[in-house]
């Protein structure tokens, strides 16, 4: 299995790049394609895994503050390198915490979307209350999208809930203001007349719904499932600083339970930590192409290089081809 990996592209630099990938590589056998500034990466990695890595030469990377379109002319940036390897077909995955935009610009312009597949679209896990994932998706490379544009994401995200969430016959919701079949816009109505054909639709869901773990596929557009992902992460985060505060603030006793709890808190942090699926697929195009949060931390890249070898493993690209076909 051969995996390229932008080790430059986080907002950390390499090195917690090259320490995932030093996990990823005790824990599985796989060749990673290191695709950098060559001189800086040796340093980082370990003499004893230098004959099991390639290294691809790149000193350009694309800033968090370029713009996307700017990835499509430099052809010796880290994130243009790693998806052409893919492209050759010289690996077949890619993994990349760099600039997400140009990410997915490259990576729908060089390796085209899947025969049928109208536009891509980003997934993500969110944690529930019944200590599993659900799959929400757009979740920012479409902000506009018409009723078949999410009726695809639906036949899309169905595949990959098999995949990831080993759940034969994932249920799938639409995102709406209401789980009546007449709330929701236009295109909401206009996708739950086209969803209904799914044998796994269960109509509309609502916000909530999300977390509570009755559902495993979430459908909107990238517009509102951004914004639903940067609020969740923002409430984590909100919540995680008031409990501590709180416990500061409090009494020699609170402090205490506080205590007793930190195997609670932990398992609480556990659930909400994107390190713990490590990045974001990007479905629908020519390939298995794995979108890292920019702060990835090193078990945050293990993790994505683990999902982007299951979703190989599991020939996704494939499978979202024949869903296609059946439907």
């Amino acid at each position: 299995m051969k995996i390229a990996i932008d080790a430059m592209g986080g907002d950390f630099g390499p090195a917690p790049i090259i320490e995932g990938i030093v996990k990823a590589l005790e824990s599985i056998e796989f060749t990673p394609y290191l695709v950098g500034d060559e001189k800086e990466i040796k340093k980082l990695l370990p003499k004893k895994y230098h004959n099991r890595v390639r290294f691809i030469n790149s000193e350009d990377v694309i800033k968090m503050d370029e713009s996307a379109t700017e990835a499509l002319k430099r052809k010796e940036s880290t994130i243009y390198k790693s998806i052409e390897l893919l492209k050759q077909k010289e690996v077949q995955g890619v993994v990349s915490a760099g600039h997400s935009g140009a990410t997915m610009s490259l990576a729908t312009l060089r390796l085209g979307r899947i025969k049928g597949i109208k536009r891509p679209a980003i997934v993500t896990f969110m944690p529930t209350i019944k200590k599993k994932y659900s799959l929400v998706l757009d979740v920012g490379a479409n902000v506009d999208c018409d009723a078949y544009n999410l009726y695809q994401f639906a036949l899309m995200g169905e595949v990959y809930a098999k995949v990831v969430l080993n759940t034969p016959a994932p249920k799938i919701g639409l995102l709406s203001n209401g789980e009546e079949k007449s709330k929701g816009n236009s295109i909401t109505k206009e996708a739950y007349s086209l969803m209904e054909k799914l044998e796994n639709f269960i109509g509309n869901v609502e916000g909530g719904d999300i977390f509570k773990g009755d559902v495993d596929v979430i459908i909107t557009d990238g517009f509102v499932g951004n914004i639903v992902l940067k609020t969740s992460e923002g409430v984590a985060d909100t919540i995680s600083k008031l409990i501590k505060e709180e416990i500061k603030n409090s009494g020699i006793l609170q402090k205490i339970g506080a205590l007793l709890l930190k195997p609670v808190f932990k398992g609480l942090k556990k659930a909400t930590d994107y390190a713990e699926y490590g990045g974001a697929p990007l479905l629908g195009v020519n390939g298995c192409v794995i979108i890292s949060h920019g702060k990835s931390n090193s078990k945050a890249i293990k993790n994505a290089i683990l999902q982007a070898i299951k979703y190989i493993q599991n020939d996704v690209t494939n499978k979202i081809q024949e869903s296609l076909k059946v439907h």
